[in-house]
């Protein structure tokens, strides 16, 4: 995967936190929508502080959370990530082209519903409009602020914990997976959801392999979709990025993750994200197609 050389990088999608403290706070309670990579699992994308046009009020306590000494300095990350082409030599600089891309995609395939959502880097721990979370919880969505949070070093873990190949495009799958969420959030499919439900078939896996589809989809538009200046950000996708983007999806099945990471028995009946054969089905589907109509995976009676 290569980003363009010429041209400005924008970093108003990302809020830096990772030195702005905020300490592990209260469990996270409401929300998540992660990839559902360790056995402190993020709850189900959901609710009833997740739809789209709620009632504001009742977030007040919830978001009130997020004032405990956290801060967002963009400093570092400005004067890092200046140019397009520092992407191609700067993993945090190529997620920041990521999330551009990513948004530039929804915000012209869906018009004037898409509303931008930013990116939290953080380092250890945060505070979110859905609890406190670590770095542990993975890469994850809060429906009830609106934000996609992550600790960066979750990508070496996908290496190193899960044994994925990794690279530069699965950074930007899982980057497009969460934005997923957000997309699913706008248009009020996690309102699907019933809250704890899980099983092969539940609407916590088909909210998930929708997510999967939707990076896919984006993934068949990244060399086209222009941002502010008419240009790409992206400027090559190989099928080696696509093939690893698929080892990554192979790893991240509730079963693999059962079966290599829990106790080695798998629990179909416990499924929230869907298994690797599944994963690895819709972000093919989005892929192939580019079309996020094809991603209805709360019509198909057939999940793979």
């Amino acid at each position: 995967m290569r980003f363009r050389e010429s041209g400005r990088l924008d970093t108003s999608g990302v809020q830096d936190r990772r030195g702005g403290g905020g300490g592990a706070g209260r469990g996270l309670a409401v929300g998540g929508g992660g990839l559902g990579l360790v056995g402190l699992v993020v709850v189900v994308l959901v609710q009833v502080l997740g739809g789209s046009g709620g009632d504001t009020s009742s977030l007040a306590g919830v978001l009130s959370g997020l004032d405990s000494g956290q801060t967002a300095d963009n400093t570092q990350l400005e004067q890092s990530c200046q140019t397009v082409g520092s992407a191609n030599d700067s993993t945090e600089c190529a997620v920041v082209a990521d999330i551009d891309s990513i948004q530039d995609y929804w915000g012209q395939t869906l018009g004037g519903t898409y509303q931008p959502a930013d990116t939290v880097f953080f380092a250890g721990s945060v505070q979110t409009g859905c609890g406190g979370a670590t770095s542990g919880s993975g890469p994850f969505y809060c429906p009830a602020d609106r934000l996609v949070y992550i600790d960066l070093s979750f990508f070496h873990d996908l290496q190193t914990q899960f044994g994925a190949q990794g690279g530069a495009f699965v950074n930007a799958y899982v980057l497009a997976h969460e934005y997923g969420h957000h997309v699913q959030n706008l248009l009020g499919t996690n309102q699907q959801v019933n809250p704890g439900e899980t099983g092969p078939t539940s609407g916590s896996v088909r909210l998930e392999l929708q997510a999967d589809c939707y990076a896919g989809s984006w993934a068949n538009h990244a060399e086209t979709v222009p941002d502010a200046s008419g240009q790409p950000l992206i400027a090559d996708i190989t099928d080696d990025d696509i093939a690893r983007a698929l080892d990554t999806a192979g790893r991240i099945g509730d079963d693999f993750i059962q079966q290599n990471l829990g106790n080695g028995t798998v629990d179909q009946d416990s499924f929230t994200h869907g298994s690797s054969e599944q994963r690895q089905r819709w972000f093919r589907t989005g892929y192939s197609t580019g079309d996020p109509n094809q991603c209805d995976t709360f019509g198909a009676a057939d999940l793979g």
